[in-house]
């Protein structure tokens, strides 16, 4: 979410795996054979303005969350008449989650100006969290102690300049909503550009945060397809991992999604259309009345908290995504009221069926 993303937004208000991969993967690019991959229940909102005091935030979005020592730890990009920032909220469970307190992190080292975008996690190596964001260029916080939301040290960028792989005919950077993910060897750094792109840079474990280099574009196609909050999860216990990219659909934001044996490989489809989704109007259903269109940006609950980011396959997958119940035509994208709330899936999926205990 940069402010080109803002001004677009404007104009536009593992045997299962293998089996998937070699019998259905030529369906799955156009979501015909496999509908019905994923399906979700979702909650109401639970992560709202209302938590934040006096705050006068219009929107609470691009939530990350991690669980640890015993608690949710949850960033999000906050949308305010004086712009975008990020904020914090920390509950033991998700029934508190309606009266956590939504705290700024202006007055943290991350401070005051262009902030958007969080993702968080503890790099076991340094012993170090980190807080990935945008302020333009990709930028990263840290902390030794995540439950202490004003001890994020001051932003630092990942690039001495823009690769010259995100940049268009004009010389201008075109990247957002950036990932960061660790494998035994590497740390690689996802990116998408709101225009049918998925970049990854890369740097030797041992020298992150520094060093990333050989940006690569990783999937492309049109616009609205790969638009923009891409997230990438190893599957525990498999040698599979997942990618998940947001997409424009007829009936709101949603989720297409891929898998690959490495995260340098090749990605191959797995749930990507709009009948078919990740996660979308097609396969989410309400507890309660449907209050949103669409899954918009936001983050699977881990397993764990660290660099590898590790889905377990064996737990029902959760989703904690921003929702939009409503808005007058021609408003302000920052004055959208978007809300934090969290999807369960509810059946069997290309994930569950990864666990060892489902197979037979």
């Amino acid at each position: 979410m940069t402010i080109t993303k803002h001004r677009l937004w404007a104009c536009v208000a593992a045997a299962f795996l293998g089996a998937v991969s070699a019998a259905g993967a030529t369906q799955a690019q156009d979501g015909a054979g496999t509908k019905g991959l994923f399906k979700w229940r979702s909650s109401a909102p639970l992560v709202t303005p209302s938590n934040a005091g006096a705050q006068a935030y219009s929107g609470l979005k691009d939530s990350s969350v991690v669980y640890f020592n015993g608690a949710y730890h949850v960033f999000m990009t906050t949308a305010a008449p004086d712009g975008w920032n990020m904020a914090y909220a920390r509950f033991k469970d998700w029934s508190e989650a309606p009266k956590a307190t939504v705290v700024s992190l202006k007055q943290s080292g991350v401070g005051p100006g262009y902030r958007a975008a969080p993702q968080v996690f503890y790099f076991a190596p340094q012993k170090l969290w980190y807080l990935v964001y945008q302020g333009g260029p990709p930028l990263y916080s840290t902390t030794t102690n995540i439950e202490d939301p004003m001890s994020w040290s001051a932003p630092k960028p990942f690039f001495a300049e823009a690769p010259a792989a995100v940049k268009n005919a004009a010389g201008e950077a075109s990247w957002l909503d950036f990932w960061v993910i660790c494998d035994d060897v590497n740390c690689h750094l996802f990116n998408t550009d709101d225009n049918g792109h998925l970049f990854r840079s890369q740097t030797p474990i041992g020298r992150f945060p520094e060093g990333f280099a050989d940006t690569k574009l990783v999937l492309t196609g049109a616009r609205d397809d790969i638009f923009e909050a891409s997230m990438h999860y190893k599957i525990a216990g498999t040698n599979t991992y997942l990618t998940a990219v947001e997409a424009i659909g007829p009936h709101g934001r949603y989720f297409r999604s891929w898998t690959s044996d490495r995260l340098d490989g090749e990605w191959r489809p797995l749930a990507v259309s709009a009948s078919n989704s990740f996660a979308g109007s097609d396969n989410v259903a309400f507890d309660g009345p449907a209050w949103s269109e669409g899954v918009s940006h936001g983050e699977l609950v881990r397993d764990g908290h660290d660099q590898t980011l590790t889905l377990d396959p064996c737990k029902p997958l959760r989703f904690l995504y921003q929702g939009l119940a409503s808005y007058a035509p021609g408003m302000d994208y920052i004055r959208l009221p978007y809300r934090l709330a969290l999807l369960t899936a509810t059946a069997p999926n290309p994930v569950s069926r990864m666990c060892p205990r489902s197979v037979k």
